[in-house]
Formats: structure tokens, C-alpha cells, sequence
């Protein structure tokens, strides 16, 4: 928030000398390659000063004047703040804590590592591959933090050291944000600052996510059994008392079983997510392979209203199937809400400062400062070329909705002028923030885990160090064989 308050100021200042313009729109919006010209932006000091004031409304629920283009709370016109997106991140914030409250999450996977307690390989998979899912249908990430406790003792009993449970627990949540299909965090804020469909290139982001989770959950097994069998090749190495907890391998006490209600929630969960998957792909488009295909009739069709209204009524589900009564259920749901508050704020101040730019008109100018460079470029390098550009930007808003929010207006229609889909476009900077997100010190996951996990930060990136470098190599690969395929 803070980074992006600055943002806010410095892009306010920097309007005042930038030259205002704007391209020609086509039906659909897109900006024509070849038509921008300065048009004055009309704005006097006060009217800046006014933008400034209201940005943050604006980035909530400012309308788009349908004459003038410009964006303001009392306008008439569409809408251009992220008021959508913003309940939406407080809706499923809710069900999220209400899933959680319930104890099925972590009972189901205590359960799983208890079964596979003398199986270290299968368990590793097993976790990062759950954590995986987790990450790229709806942004587990955070809420890793709460495994430690279970994870750290149960890879020291199987031989292994500590650095093998920070790679299962942050690299197996890790690489499926990475990887996000319909992560609403990721995908789908920046899928709607793109003004695309959350489903438009699932295909290509379903596929990074096999191979790349394939790929990472390797990475750690084969550093699990190197280290299992010549441990003084750990790279955290062991703590007084680490290496006698093998014995409790065999008699660990087992974790209670899933009730009948555990069950039903975790059902329960699947079945919503995979329904949110179901009603966002654009099927008629996949299937045909023509983007400008009529959906079919039984798509729902599906946008950020329609989601958010899912989320509510599954977290009242959710409550009534596990009794939590009324005054219970009220709290969970209302500290679910204001638990996620904080990424929902960071959208929209982040929509703010694209007001600004808007009001200023000099979004277009930025465009067309861009446009001769990615003109001519090939599809695959111009893939490659967003991916490298967020990189830094990740550093400094580690907050993936924000980043996707201030970066999409500018990165997406830069994919009409280069011939490449948007869809491509998003894929890119997601893999690009996921990507940081694995290593930079500015995040809580990180700097948080290896503190629970007691390994060194500078160890953790020596161990992280190989994998991120491949997985840039496949995430380069993926993103420009996605724009070639556009």
C-alpha cells in the first residue's frame, strides 16, 4: 500500500508533463496501431488536484463518461472502477476462512502425510502436489504457514533435513500460483484489468502448471533422497535433536479421522471450484478453436458478479453443513472478509492510479512511446519481453493483485499492436510475479517460512537457486510458444 501510494503521487506529478493524446478505439476497444495524436486533456490545476483527492474512489466505483472518456464517481457511462473485483476478493476471503474454520483442510492433509509417514518420497509429492492445486485455483499461498508445524518434524523423522520441508511447503504452493489457472488473486484480476474472460488461455496455463509442478516436485524428491543418503550434504543442515527423530517414525501418533462433515466440506470445496472452472472457459472458443465463436447454450458465461455471488452462498453452505450456528458462522465470515480487506484495498488504489492516467490521458501516450519497439518484434520475444519487464515490478509490489491491476492497462493492449492474445499477455505476468514470489525477501511466505522452518535465507536461495533458473527457461518456452499459437 505504501509503495503504491507513492506510485500514486509520482504518476499525479509525472501528468503534468507528459504530453495528453489517445489512439483510436475499434468496437471492441482495442487501441488501432497507427492513430494516436495529442488531444489536450482539458484538466486544470484544480481538476488534477480533484483526480488526486478522488483516485481512490475512482479505483472503487468511478463510471466512464461515454462522451468525454473521463472517469469520475458521479459520471454516466460504464463502469471503471474494480468495485467487481473487490467484493469478489472479500467473497471468497470468506469462504476461504469459513473452509478453514472448519478444521477439514488441515485435518485432510494431517491425515495424508500421517499415511505416508514411512513412504518420504511419496509424501513430498503428495503435499506439494495438494499445495499445487491449492496455488493455482485460488492463491494458497499465506496460508502455508500454518503447516509448518506438522511438516518440519514429519521430514526429520523420515531422515530428511529442514530445507526438504521449506521446498514442499513453499515450492509446492509456490509453483501452482506460479502457475495460476483460476487463481481470482492473479488470473483473475488481471484477466479483468485486460478486459478478457478468466477462462481465455486456461489451456496454456494448464499446461505450464502440469510440467512445471512436475518439474519442481523432482527437483525437491531428488534433493530429499540425496540428502536422506549422505546427510552431510545438507545445505540447511541439522539442529541439535533433528536427527533423533527418526525413531519416532514408526509410533507416531495417527491425526482423528475425517468426520462425516470434514468429508462433506472438502466435497464441497472441489465441487465449487470446479464449477468456478466449468463457468468462466469460454467453451465454445476452446473447443472450435475460433475466438469470435458464439458460446454455446449451456455456458453459463460466468464474470466476477456471478463468482462473487458463488462464493457468498458457498460459505453459507459451508456453515449450515458443519453447524456452526449463527453468532459462530457471522464472526468467521466477517473475519474472513476483513482478513482480505488488505489485497482488496491494493486493487483498488492500484485502479486509482490508472484513473489518473486516464483523466490526464496519458495512457495512450505511454502506449504509443511503447509501440515502435514491440512493432515488428516477433510474437515468441514479445512473450518473453512482458515477462522480463515484470520482473522487477514483482520486487516492488509483491502483491500480486496490485501489480496486476497497475501493470494490465498498459501491458494488455501493448499485445494488440504486437498481433499477440492478451490471454498470452497475462500469462506472462503472472508466471513473471509468481516466479519473484519464490525468492524475494519482501514476502511474508517466504521470509515467514524459512523463520518457522529455522533455515537460513541465504541457504534457501542456494537450494532454490538451480530450480529457478529452469523454471525460467520452461516459463520463456511456454509464454512464446503461447504467443506463436495465438
Amino acid at each position: 500500500m505504501t509503495v503504491l501510494a507513492l506510485v500514486t503521487l509520482l504518476v499525479w506529478v509525472i501528468a503534468f508533463f507528459v504530453p495528453s493524446g489517445r489512439y483510436e478505439r475499434d468496437a471492441a476497444g482495442a487501441p488501432r496501431q497507427g492513430t494516436y495524436h495529442r488531444e489536450p486533456s482539458g484538466l486544470g490545476f484544480l481538476d488534477r488536484l480533484t483526480d488526486l483527492f478522488l483516485s481512490p474512489v475512482n479505483g472503487l466505483y468511478g463510471v466512464q463518461d461515454r462522451e468525454t472518456g473521463q472517469v469520475a464517481p458521479d459520471a454516466v457511462g460504464e463502469l471503471y472502477g474494480a468495485a467487481g473485483v473487490f467484493l469478489f476478493v472479500l467473497a471468497i476471503g470468506a469462504f476461504i476462512t469459513v473452509v478453514f474454520a472448519t478444521g477439514a483442510m488441515d485435518r485432510g492433509i494431517g491425515r495424508l502425510a500421517h499415511r505416508l509417514r514411512e513412504r518420504g518420497a511419496l509424501l513430498i509429492v503428495g503435499v506439494m502436489l495438494i499445495f499445487s492445486l491449492l496455488g493455482t485455483v485460488e492463491g494458497f499461498a499465506e496460508e502455508t504457514l500454518g503447516f509448518y508445524g506438522l511438516i518440519v518434524p514429519l521430514m526429520l523423522a523420515l531422515g530428511y533435513d529442514r530445507m526438504v520441508a521449506t521446498g514442499t511447503i513453499i515450492l509446492g504452493a509456490g509453483i501452482g500460483v506460479l502457475c495460476s489457472t483460476v487463481n481470482p488473486f492473479a488470473t483473475g484480476v488481471a484477466s479483468s484489468a485486460a478486459d478478457i474472460s478468466l477462462g481465455d488461455g486456461i489451456v496454456l496455463r494448464a499446461a505450464m502448471w502440469v510440467v512445471l509442478t512436475a518439474v519442481t516436485i523432482a527437483y525437491v524428491v531428488r534433493y530429499a533422497r540425496r540428502v536422506r543418503a549422505r546427510p552431510e550434504r545438507s545445505l540447511s543442515g541439522f539442529l541439535p535433536g533433528d536427527r533423533g527423530r527418526a525413531e519416532v517414525r514408526a509410533d507416531a501418533a495417527e491425526p482423528p479421522p475425517l468426520t462425516g462433515t470434514h468429508k462433506a466440506v472438502l466435497v464441497t470445496v472441489v465441487l465449487v471450484f470446479a464449477f468456478m472452472i466449468f463457468s468462466v472457459i469460454p467453451w465454445a472458443s476452446a473447443l472450435s478453436g475460433d475466438a469470435d465463436a458464439a458460446p454455446y447454450g449451456w455456458e453459463p458465461g460466468w464474470s466476477f458478479p456471478q463468482l462473487a455471488a458463488l462464493f457468498l452462498c458457498a460459505a453459507i453452505l459451508v456453515g449450515l453443513l458443519t453447524r456452526m450456528g449463527e453468532q459462530r458462522f457471522t464472526a468467521t465470515f466477517v473475519e474472513g472478509v476483513g482478513d482480505f480487506v488488505s489485497p482488496a484495498l491494493v486493487i483498488v488504489l492500484a485502479r486509482g492510479v490508472t484513473v489518473l492516467m486516464n483523466n490526464a490521458k496519458i495512457t495512450d501516450t505511454v502506449l504509443h512511446s511503447i509501440e515502435g519497439a514491440v512493432t515488428g518484434v516477433p510474437s515468441a520475444l514479445f512473450s518473453i519481453m512482458i515477462f522480463v519487464v515484470n520482473l522487477p515490478l514483482a520486487f516492488l509490489i509483491p502483491s500480486t493483485s496490485g501489480h496486476a491491476t497497475l501493470a494490465m492497462p498498459i501491458l494488455a493492449p501493448l499485445a494488440d499492436f504486437a498481433g499477440v492474445s492478451r490471454a498470452v499477455v497475462v500469462t506472462a505476468w503472472q508466471a513473471a510475479s509468481g516466479w519473484m514470489n519464490l525468492w524475494v525477501p519482501t514476502t511474508a511466505v517466504i521470509m515467514g517460512g524459512i523463520s518457522l522452518a529455522r533455515v537460513g535465507y541465504d541457504r534457501y536461495l542456494r537450494f532454490a537457486a538451480p530450480l529457478l533458473g529452469l523454471l525460467a527457461l520452461l516459463i520463456a518456452g511456454f509464454v512464446a510458444l503461447g504467443a506463436v499459437w495465438s
